[in-house]
C-alpha cells in the first residue's frame, strides 16, 4: 500500500520498522538516541550483513582449505565480521538517501529513520563518513591486492541504489555488489584471483538474484504503482521456475568451486542440504504472501551457516586424515 503522496510531510518518529524483527536488541536495548542511527545501519534487521559476510567467510575458507591449512584464521574471520556489518551499515545509509522520496511513499518503507525525520540527510552523510573510516581501517589490514580489489567495489556500490529507476535487474547488480566478498575473501587469503573464486563469486550473484527476487514481491505493488523495477515484476507468477534456475545455476558453480579448490565430502555434503533448503523454498514459496517471502528470504542466513560450516569441517577433517 502506497504509504502517502510524494510531498507529504515525514511521517513522525516510531519506535520500530515493519520489517524488523520483533523485540530485536535496538529497540528493546539501545540508548533511545542511538537507535535512529542503528536503524539506518539496519542492525535491528542483521540478516542482510549476515548475507554480505558468507561470501567473505566462505572465499577465506575455501583459499585455507585450497592451501591445506587445518582451520580459517580466526583474526581473517573477525575483520570480516565488522567490515561487512559496518560497510553494510554505509550501503543502506547511502542508499536510504538516494531513494528517501520513494521510501516515503512505500508502507514497508516510510517509517525508515530518513523519510520519518528522525535523521537528517546531513546526518545520515556524516554517519557514512564514520562507517567508512572504520571500513577503510578493516581493509587495510589486509594485502595491497586485496586493498585495491576491496576499493573497486565502490563504484558498485554508487550504482546500484539507481538501476531500479532503469532496469528490471537490479537484483542482478546487488548481486555483483553485495557478493564483492567472494573475491576479497580469497585474495585476502592468497594474494591473488583464481579460477575457484571466481565460480564461487558467480554462483554466489545468482543466489542474490534469487533471494533478493522473493524479498523484492513484498513491494511489487508499491514499486509498480511508483514506477521502479524489479525481478520480482519482470517475472510475475513465473517467479518459481527463475528461481530454481538461479538456485540450480548457483548450486553448481559453488560445486566447481569447491572442486577446483580440492574439496572433499564434508562440503558437498552442506551443498547438497543447500539445494535441500532451496528446494524447500522455491516449493512453499507464496509470492502474494509477504510475510511468507519474508520468512523465505531470512531463512538464506542457514545456507550461509550450512556452507561455511562445511568448508570449516572439510579443513578439520583433511587435516586430521
Amino acid at each position: 500500500m502506497i504509504a502517502g503522496p510524494k510531498n507529504a510531510a515525514p511521517a513522525p518518529a516510531v519506535a520500530t520498522v515493519p520489517d524488523a524483527p520483533r523485540g530485536n536488541w535496538v529497540d528493546r536495548a539501545a540508548p533511545p538516541s542511538w537507535r535512529p542511527y542503528l536503524r539506518l545501519a539496519r542492525f535491528d534487521r542483521p540478516i542482510g550483513a549476515w548475507l554480505l559476510l558468507f561470501p567473505c567467510w566462505w572465499a577465506q575458507a575455501l583459499a585455507e582449505l585450497a592451501l591445506q591449512r587445518p582451520y580459517p584464521n580466526p583474526w581473517y574471520l573477525a575483520l570480516f565480521f565488522i567490515g561487512a556489518f559496518v560497510m553494510r551499515g554505509a550501503g543502506c545509509t547511502y542508499n536510504d538517501i538516494v531513494d528517501r522520496e520513494y521510501d516515503a511513499r512505500v508502507a514497508r518503507t516510510a517509517a525508515r529513520p530518513i523519510p520519518s525525520g528522525q535523521v537528517s540527510v546531513a546526518q545520515a552523510r556524516m554517519f557514512i563518513v564514520a562507517l567508512c573510516l572504520i571500513g577503510l581501517l578493516i581493509l587495510l589490514q589486509f594485502n595491497t591486492f586485496t586493498i585495491v580489489l576491496g576499493a573497486a567495489s565502490l563504484l558498485l556500490i554508487a550504482i546500484y541504489p539507481f538501476m531500479k529507476r532503469f532496469t528490471f535487474w537490479p537484483q542482478a547488480v546487488l548481486g555483483l555488489t553485495f557478493k564483492w566478498g567472494a573475491l576479497v575473501g580469497w585474495t585476502a587469503v592468497t594474494g591473488s584471483l583464481s579460477t575457484p573464486a571466481v565460480a564461487l563469486y558467480a554462483g554466489s550473484v545468482m543466489w542474490t538474484i534469487a533471494y533478493d527476487t522473493i524479498y523484492a514481491h513484498q513491494d511489487k505493488e508499491d514499486d509498480l504503482a511508483i514506477g521502479l523495477k524489479s525481478t520480482a515484476l519482470r517475472f510475475g507468477e513465473a517467479t518459481p521456475r527463475w528461481l530454481a534456475v538461479f538456485y540450480a545455476g548457483a548450486i553448481l558453480l559453488w560445486g566447481c568451486a569447491g572442486i577446483l579448490a580440492g574439496a572433499h565430502l564434508a562440503f558437498f555434503f552442506a551443498l547438497a542440504l543447500t539445494a535441500v533448503h532451496f528446494a524447500w523454498q522455491i516449493a512453499t514459496l507464496d509470492i502474494n504472501d509477504p510475510g511468507n517471502c519474508l520468512h523465505r528470504f531470512r531463512s538464506n542466513q542457514t545456507v550461509g551457516w550450512m556452507l561455511f560450516l562445511g568448508l570449516s569441517a572439510d579443513m578439520v577433517l583433511a587435516a586430521l586424515a
